[in-house]
């Protein structure tokens, strides 16, 4: 017997044992079992009855050692490290051999009954109903969200290691990749503009309360570096920096030793960036032949010449800020060193522990308007398109008049809009404490911003005044309280917006639901003797989502004629008002000869500029502004952010199989109509973030299509320099403007179009495509005989479900 159970016994010795056990008549249980050991564990009591129909030696002995067989199996699936836990295992097993089975009652002598306690003891540890790391709290109460998910995913971890380990098949490979698909984690967004100063470094370490995160005070900030805010799993905290490639600053250098030295001299951005990477000697060394992207320049970043991260690990914050400093800022009194490499990160992620107000929540330091450099804008629109709420900062003293505030949110728009997902814009006025007459002015200042924003027209076409809300903070006073109560200082509120955002996550709930209707599904697919009532519910399936394919379709349908007509009025204004809009860019009022460095990074940069000052220049938006004037109104009641309204006129919410009546008409199949419910709603949430993404490549085609129709043009004009070189870029943008104009906005709309398509029809795919292939496996398939029992899982997780349920 102990040759049996040793944990490297081999499967065809563990088959001889059991088989030679048998009478001679029942050996053709062994070829029906075969080698595969998972369908020989899936037996149960009433599958060996059925098999040897009479009690005896045969029956009560397989029994006995297919359950000793299973304990075993379970300890080495678990994955139980611990290896006195499984010598103990193996204990018990051979105290149970030396009982011996019972000719008569398996289940009342000796001690075969004190190893069956001590088995079902192993059996609930081991089931994943509560996780060994995690200390159980059934006594004390119902459990949190956060222990709810973790012993549902310990439990679905088992089920899934049980289905890796058993034979291949098509239903066993759905039920994998379902699994796999709960492990998506969705994050918020948060990003936080404002001028450097204003107290946006402040603001995060106080709402978040680590104080000496980020540095802020008497340092100045860089503007072009990215600073993500989020948890860390670990007990450090952890900065990585990203750097930008090698290939991309070579790139930028090339763009500036075609400027002339006078001219990069009086660009403030270019020489700032030259002078902290290569020092004083930056002009002598940016006007020679020498190789700036040799090693000697970057000994202490090796990480940037082989194109890897550098990661920080401390203990502290304070440690961590003091670490960051060279490679987020441009000055600092409080560090010395030799070099700063801001210019050349792309983006910095600070990661802070047990902080629960960033469970679910990424706080994004952002500049103002993207950048020169091209990938460190690429990633600034991804993060801007990315984000669900938008924080603007303004000291409380000029927070109305903040120019530079308002044009950030004004430039904005267009990503954090219709061609981004933002719910919400947060006004933010800091620096309350140094307010004299302090409520007054925080009065004051609410009334001011709000009928500045109410002037802000571009604005207001994407956001309505439920959308804006203001703040008046202090975060000084949050931290010392001095002569403010904490609420005072409305750091709170803000603190309080980041828990409801955590709070109203739906993961917990998402992953349970979708894990409750998985093993609804495999508990199912045991059940016997329902064919024909599985033939009548899946034709009612059917053909009730074809109906509803069918209105997704209608709706469809009228959305692209809708979208259509509006583009075929945008086509023609644009032409009427296209040259207008080119000389407003390229010929602006009181240019003079100055603006010749401003063009030439304009036609450099395909289009797109920023200035030293902060400002936007977009002439591909400039010049398809009234194509996107005309399908504004319509792209955003299509493509709502507000989480209470839905795409394509809530027809996608709308849709429904109605599997609910169904479990009360067909109780014979009602875990396999439990799981085609979550796989609804499943399916729903996924179409969600298709169409989040997919609406921005529609929205954003536009602007796209101008870029590229004018690609050539500020390829063209970018040749130019020395004498001549304003005219010559402007006549060149010129005429290859008035050669693509006649087909350009065409071209744009079609392109639209055609991306509008493309992405209702992946709708419609994913959708028949998801619940085709969910009813045939759930109904269709008949594989009862080696799926495991999981009525103890199922009923675990079925409570969970019922709590969470209970709780929103």
């Amino acid at each position: 017997m102990n040759q049996f159970i040793r944990m490297d016994a081999k499967r065809d010795h563990l088959f001889s044992y059991v088989t030679t056990k048998m009478d001679h008549k029942f050996r053709g249980l062994y070829q029906w079992v075969g080698y595969t050991m998972a369908r020989f564990l899936c037996l149960e009591d009433e599958d060996i009855n059925k098999l040897i129909p009479h009690m005896g030696p045969s029956r009560a002995t397989l029994k006995w050692n297919l359950k000793l067989l299973k304990g075993k199996h379970k300890v080495i699936y678990q994955g139980v490290e611990d290896v006195s836990n499984q010598e103990q295992a193996v204990e018990e097993a051979a105290d149970c051999a030396q009982a011996g089975p019972s000719t008569s009652n398996l289940s009342n002598k000796g001690g075969i009954q004190k190893c069956s306690v001590r088995q079902d003891k192993r059996k609930s540890d081991l089931q994943g109903n509560h996780p060994p790391t995690k200390k159980r709290r059934d006594r004390d109460g119902p459990l949190s969200e956060e222990d709810i998910l973790s012993s549902v995913k310990h439990i679905m971890e088992n089920v899934y290691r049980t289905l890796h380990l058993t034979s291949k098949t098509r239903f066993k490979a759905f039920l994998k990749n379902k699994i796999c698909d709960l492990k998506i984690d969705k994050r918020e967004v948060i990003g936080v503009f404002g001028k450097t100063g204003d107290g946006k470094s402040s603001l995060i370490n106080a709402v978040i309360e680590e104080f000496n995160l980020l540095p802020f005070g008497s340092i100045i900030a860089c503007t072009s570096v990215m600073i993500k805010v989020e948890a860390n799993r670990n007990p450090k905290y952890e900065a990585e920096i990203e750097f930008i490639t090698p290939e991309t600053w070579e790139n930028e250098l090339w763009s500036m030793r075609r400027i002339p030295i006078d001219v990069l001299k009086n660009d403030l951005e270019i020489s700032k960036k030259l002078s902290v990477v290569y020092g004083e000697k930056w002009e002598s060394l940016i006007q020679d032949t020498v190789n700036l992207i040799d090693n000697k320049y970057f000994k202490e970043i090796p990480e940037f010449l082989r194109h890897k991260s550098r990661t920080l690990i401390c203990d502290s914050a304070k440690e961590l800020k003091v670490e960051l400093i060279q490679y987020t800022r441009s000055e600092s009194s409080e560090v010395k060193v030799k070099r700063w490499y801001w210019p050349l990160v792309k983006c910095v992620t600070v990661r802070v522990p047990n902080n629960p107000l960033l469970q679910h929540v990424t706080l994004v330091d952002l500049p103002g308007n993207g950048d020169r450099n091209k990938s460190r804008n690429k990633m600034w629109k991804k993060f801007v398109g990315s984000c669900s709420t938008v924080w603007i900062v303004a000291d409380i003293n000029r927070a109305a008049s903040a120019l530079e505030a308002w044009e950030i949110l004004e430039d904005a728009c267009s990503h954090i809009g219709n061609g981004g997902q933002c719910q919400r814009i947060h006004f933010i006025c800091t620096k309350t404490d140094r307010c004299e007459n302090w409520k007054n002015e925080i009065v004051a200042a609410r009334k001011l911003v709000f009928e500045e924003f109410n002037r802000q027209n571009t604005v207001k076409k994407y956001f309505s005044n439920e959308c804006f809300k203001v703040f008046t903070v202090s975060s000084t006073e949050f931290k010392e309280r001095t002569f403010l109560q904490p609420d005072e200082t409305e750091i709170p509120k803000l603190q309080e917006f980041l828990r409801n955002l955590n709070d109203c996550h739906s993961e917990t709930l998402n992953y349970v639901s979708g894990a409750y209707g998985i093993l609804s599904l495999m508990q199912g697919a045991r059940s016997r003797d329902t064919a024909d009532i599985k033939a009548e519910v899946c034709s009612e399936l059917e053909g009730k989502l074809n109906n509803e394919l069918n209105k997704i379709r209608k709706t469809m349908r009228e959305t692209f004629l809708a979208f259509k007509k509006s583009l075929t009025e945008g086509v023609e204004n644009s032409k009427r008002s296209c040259e207008k809009n080119l000389q407003s860019v390229i010929k602006p009022k009181q240019s003079g000869s100055s603006f010749h460095p401003t063009l030439k990074c304009l036609v450099e940069q395909n289009g797109v500029h920023k200035t030293t000052k902060g400002k936007l220049i977009n002439l591909n938006a400039k010049l398809c502004s009234d194509l996107t004037d005309s399908i504004d109104e319509e792209f955003r009641d299509t493509f709502p952010n507000q989480d209470d309204c839905s795409p394509f006129n809530g027809v996608i919410s709308a849709f429904s199989l109605d599997t609910r009546k169904l479990i009360e008409n067909y109780k014979a199949v009602k875990l396999q109509l439990i799981f085609l419910k979550t796989e609804e709603q499943n399916i729903q949430t996924r179409l969600n973030k298709i169409i989040l993404y997919g609406k921005k490549t529609v929205y954003n085609s536009l602007t796209e299509t101008v870029r590229k129709a004018m690609k050539n043009g500020y390829k063209e004009a970018a040749e130019f320099s020395g004498v001549n070189m304003l005219k010559n870029m402007r006549e060149t943008l010129e005429k290859h403007f008035h050669a693509s104009r006649d087909i350009m906005f065409e071209e744009a709309a079609r392109v639209m179009l055609q991306n509008l398509k493309k992405l209702m029809e992946g709708i419609l795919k994913e959708l028949k495509e998801t619940l085709t292939e969910s009813i045939e496996l759930s109904l269709k398939t008949d594989e009862r005989l080696i799926i495991p029992d999981l009525a103890a899982e199922l009923k675990q997780v079925e409570q969970y479900y019922n709590q969470l349920m209970d709780r929103n």
